[in-house]
């Protein structure tokens, strides 16, 4: 099952839902029910992982929040990730949650917010490490490919899709962003652990691989090797203009063809993964250098690259709002046609820079924050339960709990942060677990019960208050 048709069938099943608890209640959370995985059937423990939610059931003074913490932080863990060794080196598959495939965007989300752990916790490390490995060998098998099944002899229902569909790969659609996550993941745990081991003669095939694409979507030449056509009734699942997306002038910056959604882009030209590549390609310079010393072109490219698209990005994608001034837009096409607007997956134009894309106080930041963050943005929904950005991808007035987390990541106003923890409060339908969209007015109505990027970026969220906001953390929201 896709992400579209999970969409269809859980947002039928949640209208009418009615939740059943088992009658245990949580020992540190005594008001509410054990809903966590119990721990003989959790897929991987950490040592530091349960000692950070012991620690922060001494921090959260609020009680709902706090039952909340503990039953997202370690969801990916608990529930997702297959953890093993081959020729002796660790090997970690991660699926999504309720799709048994995984994304080389979804694994990096998933496991980012454990990295500051992995320095007191081996086994932690060893696992990302492993993740990391994965993530090479799928870029070595299809960069341009997006899900992967851990089976590389399995067929998925996508099969018969007009594209070089091959067993192994769940989906084949081409999103900038899946080959950005790698090298975000590969860098932060090199500079969190000091670490080089990952980065063998594999894993420099693969990041060559990635500069390779990046090039070929650039499209300079050619409209470059991939196309992309689906049999399917949703507009956005599949690809016009003969498979190769609306056209574009070659102005320097990279095709994404389909959204983080997995929606098809309008504009080809994704703005927010655009500047992605920029702060990943530097990431990968930096690595090369001090890694791979004897790949000294190789580095000079990927720097040559970020440079180009950065240029193109400041030239192309901004656009002047007659009431917001200078904000970027969501796509361009290097013809002057432009998509005003946000969506909620991780590369968006919110969450720059949580991406390292640009400081907070960036003024084109700020205001095109200011445009997202209003009715001027299409997929601005705002309703009797909560107000928030959704995505074309759960259609309208559905909000997304992982656009609440984002503005609080974002946000330096107190008071902005708090009415995004009520929010997510009151949103979670009783679950205990963050969901992938909900009704704006209803949020019993949700989709994607089991979404495990958006319960650990909810954990990040709450550890980065601890460290930087604790007050706010000090007494009930």
């Amino acid at each position: 099952m896709d992400r579209r048709q999970f969409i269809q069938q859980a947002s039928m099943a949640s209208a009418g839902l009615l939740i059943n608890y088992s009658s245990v209640l949580s020992a540190s959370a005594p008001d509410f029910p054990v809903v966590r995985t119990a721990a003989g059937h959790r897929n991987f423990t950490s040592t530091a992982v349960e000692q950070t939610i012991g620690r922060m059931h001494k921090t959260i003074r609020d009680p709902e929040l706090a039952w909340l913490f503990e039953n997202c932080f370690p969801n990916t863990l608990d529930t997702t990730v297959q953890f093993s060794t081959a020729n002796g080196k660790p090997d970690t598959f991660v699926i999504t949650g309720d799709i048994d495939a995984m994304w080389l965007r979804d694994s990096t989300a998933q496991v980012w917010p454990y990295l500051p752990l992995i320095k007191q916790d081996k086994e932690l490390r060893q696992l990302i490490e492993g993740v990391i490995r994965r993530q090479a060998r799928c870029i070595i098998r299809d960069p341009y490919a997006n899900a992967f099944y851990a089976d590389a002899t399995k067929e998925g229902e996508w099969k018969k899709d007009v594209t070089a569909m091959k067993p192994g790969l769940h989906e084949r659609k081409w999103e900038l962003d899946s080959l950005c996550y790698p090298i975000r993941l590969a860098y932060h745990y090199w500079k969190t652990t000091g670490d080089t081991s990952p980065f063998d003669a594999d894993w420099l095939k693969a990041m060559t691989l990635v500069l390779q694409t990046c090039r070929e979507q650039q499209r300079k030449i050619n409209r470059g090797p991939y196309k992309f056509g689906r049999e399917t009734s949703w507009s956005t699942d599949t690809v016009p203009g003969n498979g190769y997306g609306n056209p574009t002038r070659p102005i320097g910056l990279i095709h994404s063809i389909f959204r983080p959604s997995d929606d098809a882009t309008v504009f080809p030209f994704y703005v927010p993964s655009n500047w992605f590549a920029v702060a990943s390609f530097r990431q990968l310079a930096t690595m090369i250098d001090q890694i791979q010393p004897g790949e000294v072109a190789f580095a000079k490219e990927c720097r040559t690259l970020a440079n180009e698209v950065e240029g193109a990005l400041k030239q192309y994608a901004i656009y002047d709002h007659p009431k917001y001034g200078k904000i970027y837009a969501l796509e361009v096409d290097g013809y002057g046609n432009r998509l005003l607007q946000d969506d909620a997956n991780v590369p968006n134009l919110l969450a720059l820079p949580y991406l390292g894309a640009c400081p907070v106080s960036d003024p084109v930041y700020r205001n095109t924050r200011r445009f997202v963050l209003s009715p001027d943005n299409p997929y601005f929904f705002s309703g009797k339960a909560a107000e928030g950005v959704g995505s074309p991808h759960t259609l309208v007035n559905s909000i997304w709990p992982m656009s609440l987390i984002m503005r609080a990541l974002t946000s330096t106003d107190d008071q902005e942060i708090v009415a995004q923890l009520r929010q997510l409060k009151k949103t979670h339908a009783g679950t205990g677990f963050m969901h992938e969209s909900f009704d704006q007015d209803e949020p019993t109505k949700f989709t994607r019960k089991w979404f495990a990027w958006a319960n650990t970026l909810f954990g990040e969220l709450i550890l980065k208050l601890a460290a930087e906001r604790p007050h706010l953390l000090s007494k009930p929201v």
